[in-house]
């Protein structure tokens, strides 16, 4: 199937959904057997329109169609900052440098596309196309031209009439969305946070090789999928390498790729943050990443693209206040062992890390105290006050491994408590803790 069929069925697929009543629920393999397509590319179209915002997934409900969500406004994220973030030279319409963004919108589509995206309050953000830089402008829209090119003097002198900002950045497209999403993720009291789970793509196993394989069949996998880049795995599916297009010059067909790949590749979960993933991508140079699951199995990939994608999306979501506490605790779960104790799980996320990459001890301090709080809640109802907390630190934990938080009730009466807190990675201890507290029945 070509790009350009892939591209109709996609799109007859998410008409269709539009086309839906509110509150009707959605399948993979209805949708496939309505339309007649395969399970993947309904798959993929579902979750598009899911990022659209016209489909709401829910773990015990499914896909539903629901009403788009209108737009959120990014709390006093103004041009004038977007210009300090991006390094970026005003080139006219300095006197609007203090309005407020409503959204980006990345321009890497036909002009007359573009247009449809565009509204008043939004940044364009796009390479050297004058006649988009002077569209946006008449839209209401404010212009970010990447790649360090400038505009003509009829677009700046139009930008000072309108006040509107039009501003040049040295980086890459993808770079400044990048740098503009961690800003938005950062200003913001709370949002869901887009996590990779929700962007990664399962097209496999045509999206990676084999260690095994060699470079014959490697080029018959580029012709099947279009694609120039894939992950290597092991017998084990773990990945062990990325080979590329270039790796492959000059080397003979029946050489195995895993003397040409690069290896020890970077990797995510489905746990990180689509802000991390761009960030890892930005500063390592990466244009794939592989998904791995706890235990290190390849479980996709993602492109710059899906995360570009998902970076413009990730403005349409619904804001909620949420403290930093709350934000941290979100990535843990209440599991129960075999005795029917709860204990606490999850993976330490990119923006839990301390200045050497290793999980904040302060955060850590943190997850503790919520541990207790939620310990002593079971047991009773009230307010816990800490009186103090000794922590003893095993060793670093680091970004994307798995932490189990056991409690265990050393004292406790009507108005205090004592709680032993064990941190477990990989079957090893790294931390442990006392905490006295008090309790508040109010």
């Amino acid at each position: 199937m070509g790009p350009t069929e892939f591209a109709t069925k996609h799109e007859q697929i998410i008409q269709h959904i539009e086309s839906l009543s509110v509150g009707t629920r959605i399948s993979v393999r209805k949708i496939a057997q309505e339309l007649e397509v395969s399970e993947g590319t309904a798959y993929r179209a579902i979750k598009d329109a899911e990022n659209r915002g016209i489909v709401s997934t829910k773990e015990r409900t499914g896909s539903v169609r629901v009403e788009k969500k209108q737009n959120q406004h990014i709390d006093k994220l103004t041009f004038e900052e977007i210009v300090k973030m991006v390094d970026g030279e005003v080139l006219g319409g300095s006197a609007g440098l203090h309005k407020t963004l409503s959204k980006f919108v990345i321009g890497a589509m036909q002009l007359e596309a573009m247009i449809k995206y565009i509204e008043p309050g939004n940044l364009l953000i796009v390479g050297n196309r004058n006649k988009a830089h002077h569209s946006a402008l008449t839209l209401g829209a404010g212009v970010l031209i990447t790649g360090g090119f400038g505009t003509t003097d009829e677009v700046k002198e139009l930008a000072d009439e309108l006040e509107l900002p039009i501003i040049s950045s040295g980086y890459d497209t993808f770079t400044v969305a990048a740098l503009i999403n961690r800003a938005i993720y950062d200003r913001l009291i709370k949002k869901k946070i887009v996590l990779v789970r929700d962007i990664v793509r399962h097209d496999l196993p045509l999206a990676y090789m084999h260690k095994s394989d060699t470079v014959d069949d490697l080029l018959k996998r580029i012709d099947e999928t279009n694609h120039n880049r894939f992950p290597v795995v092991d017998d084990a599916n773990k990945p062990v390498g990325m080979i590329t297009t270039k790796d492959i010059i000059g080397a003979s067909g029946n050489q195995r790729v895993d003397k040409l790949m690069t290896r020890n590749p970077v990797t995510v979960t489905g746990q990180t943050s689509v802000a991390a993933a761009g960030h890892k991508m930005v500063w390592e140079a990466i244009e794939l990443l592989p998904v791995i699951d706890d235990k290190g199995s390849l479980q996709g990939v993602i492109s710059r693209k899906d995360v570009l994608k998902a970076m413009q999306n990730i403005q349409m979501q619904p804001q909620y206040g949420e403290t930093l506490e709350e934000r941290i605790w979100s990535g843990f779960e209440e599991l129960r062992d075999d005795d029917g104790k709860p204990y606490y799980h999850g993976a330490v996320a990119a923006d839990m890390s301390n200045p050497v990459g290793n999980l904040s001890e302060g955060i850590l301090a943190g997850l503790i105290n919520q541990v207790v709080s939620r310990t002593m809640k079971e047991e009773r109802r009230g307010d816990l006050v800490i009186d103090s907390t000794s922590v003893y630190y095993l060793a670093p934990v680091e970004i994307d491994h798995v932490v189990d938080l056991f409690p265990t009730v050393i004292e406790s009466s009507r108005r205090f408590c004592k709680v032993q807190v064990e941190v477990y990675t990989g079957g090893k201890r790294v931390a442990q803790a006392i905490i006295t507290a008090r309790l508040n029945d109010h």
